[in-house]
């Protein structure tokens, strides 16, 4: 292996997954480690499993290169400030510090939305775009990664939005078109409420759409009418991990 590959590692509620990224092509350069997220999903737990993965390519990344870590928080200055389908032991926890210690080399922790966003805005449907460019993963909540000329505003948190009296991603989310059991187009009605309130507060250029779910965008992306194109993200479950090692290499 050579020196742009980076470890990127992409914790989420059900499954921890890391893989070494070649950074020139965007893309995995061995097939990706994955263990199942356990029950106990504490800092300690989960900084356990992370270190298993990264055994799993030891000698197969540059060792120099600090780990991209993706987690579904708030993360401040390495701080862990909100945890979404991860324990609430996680709120304070300088995640950076923990997860340095137990692979013993430098880490750079992230917010799981913009780490897709980076992978979207560098390798995927974003790449080459100016402007403000707004990436939103929907499933089990909205994660969101808010570009302008291709930098990022970190932790934006728009999935959270007051929307008609609702936290939007409780009526938006995929969760709720399963747990509602909503017809593509009576979905399509909530996320046009959704994307249009965005589109007035940012006027993005361009909206790129992610999460499991963008692999059936042709049965609601249709039904929406915005000012901005809006676009399936190109590289799903796969984002995550790219994203982490993207913003890991980058960090300032």
């Amino acid at each position: 292996m050579t020196k742009k590959h980076v470890l990127g590692i992409d914790i989420g509620g059900s499954g921890i997954k890391g893989a070494p990224v070649d950074l020139q092509a965007g893309q995995f350069a061995t097939d990706r480690e994955r263990v199942d997220t356990p029950e106990d999903s504490t800092p300690e737990a989960v900084a356990e499993l992370v270190a298993e993965v990264a055994k799993t390519f030891k000698g197969e990344v540059d060792s120099k290169a600090p780990v991209g870590v993706a987690v579904p928080a708030v993360v401040h200055h390495g701080v862990v400030r909100t945890a979404a389908n991860i324990d609430p032991s996680w709120i304070g926890t300088d995640a950076e510090a923990l997860f340095r210690t137990v692979l013993d080399r430098p880490v750079i922790v992230v917010n799981d939305a913009d780490a897709a966003g980076a992978a979207e805005m560098h390798y995927g449907a974003g790449r080459g775009s100016d402007g403000v460019v707004l990436v939103t993963t929907l499933g089990t909540g909205i994660g969101t990664a808010l570009f302008l000329g291709g930098e990022l505003l970190p932790n934006t948190e728009l999935g959270h939005v007051e929307l008609d009296g609702h936290d939007a991603e409780t009526r938006a989310a995929n969760s709720a078109r399963e747990r509602e059991e909503l017809s593509w187009e009576e979905w399509a009605e909530r996320l046009q409420r959704y994307y249009g309130h965005l589109e007035d507060l940012f006027w993005p250029d361009l909206v790129i759409v992610g999460g499991g779910v963008s692999k059936k965008a042709e049965k609601y992306l249709p039904h929406l009418h915005l000012r901005a194109p809006i676009i399936p993200a190109e590289l799903r479950n796969d984002a995550g991990i790219i994203g982490a090692a993207w913003l890991a290499s980058h960090h300032r």
